[in-house]
């Protein structure tokens, strides 16, 4: 076992088949003139070129990709399932997009938190007009969404509609850059970099898909190891927003769509955020620096034309401070 326990959690989530080309092309048609098409920025360099493309999700109407998932799953409910109110568990993103899509729609959000949840991501939620329930980090892993109450539950990374959603951002980076050779993605529970991943290798088969997690958390890393899901404990990360469970129905579709794997440490969590902040002025949380800390630290000879995913921008302001005045 190597001292570690297997992983049972599932949050409700049920086995699926990964989504299609024809999946992330309607999804795209769904979430048009709400979810923002983000541009590619190149990363700011003062020494020319470096190959580096940026995917900025953190300019989402809710700072993050999640409202793309959330919304093409919202829009496939009737207006009697969703009068019933809309409801999830989260590390903070899900549960901010989930509230924004409540709002138009004009019905109820609940979300279920862990206590260690940032207070920036709390008070936006709250923003959004979310009813919280903080849930301890045992409850929090063991959560059964039947004990959620009534409402339509939405998966916050095991959801197929949800991955076909953020699958829109992988069509929007081959069509802004063709030639794009590697992919850098943060990784949680895998619904962003099977969407990204699985759009991009529709249309490019021979792309590179990288995923990235902290040294603090390297869930994935340690669960394609072994080959199978374990629970492994997370250090104080400030990447905190991938910090979910990797599930066995999750697993395999990581193995699938990953070419590789890459762990940054807290101090390069640190530069990339502060670097995009500096330079590129753009306010990106640890978790979704993570892709550009992979980035910077691969030779560019090893990954050629790059696109990082920024995949959210939810951080405190005086942990950004911080980050920016410090060494």
């Amino acid at each position: 076992m190597n001292g570690l326990e297997p992983c049972s959690i599932r949050w409700g989530a049920s086995p699926f088949a990964p989504p299609t080309l024809l999946d992330f092309r309607a999804a795209a048609e769904r979430i048009r003139g709400v979810a923002a098409r983000t541009p590619l920025v190149k990363l700011h360099s003062f020494n020319g070129d470096n190959g580096v493309y940026l995917k900025p999700e953190n300019l989402q109407p809710v700072n993050s990709f999640k409202v793309r998932g959330v919304l093409n799953w919202a829009r496939t409910l009737s207006p009697e399932r969703r009068v019933e109110g809309l409801y999830t568990i989260s590390s903070g993103n899900t549960a901010q997009a989930l509230g924004y899509v409540a709002n138009l729609y004009g019905v109820k959000a609940r979300s279920y938190l862990s206590e260690r949840t940032p207070r920036g991501k709390v008070e936006a939620i709250r923003g959004y007009g979310v009813e919280i329930e903080f849930l301890s980090e045992a409850e929090y892993f063991g959560f059964e969404p039947d004990l959620g109450g009534p409402g339509c539950y939405f998966h916050p990374f095991a959801e197929p509609l949800m991955v076909a959603g953020n699958g829109t951002i992988g069509l929007e980076i081959f069509e802004d850059l063709p030639q794009v050779e590697t992919v850098f993605c943060p990784v949680g529970g895998g619904g962003l970099i099977n969407g990204v991943g699985r759009a991009l290798k529709a249309l490019k088969p021979g792309v590179r898909v990288v995923g990235v997690q902290p040294e603090n958390f390297p869930a994935v890393e340690t669960c394609r190891r072994l080959g199978r899901p374990v629970r492994v404990e997370m250090k104080p990360t400030l990447g905190d927003g991938v910090a979910a469970p990797v599930t066995d129905v999750m697993l395999p579709l990581l193995m699938e769509v990953m070419d590789g794997m890459v762990l940054v440490s807290e101090d390069e969590i640190r530069a990339a955020v502060r670097r995009l902040a500096l330079h590129n002025k753009l306010v990106v949380e640890g978790a979704g620096a993570l892709s550009l800390a992979a980035a910077l630290k691969t030779p560019p000879s090893e990954r050629g034309a790059t696109v990082c995913v920024l995949s959210g921008g939810s951080i405190d302001a005086d942990k950004l401070a911080d980050i920016i005045m410090g060494p």
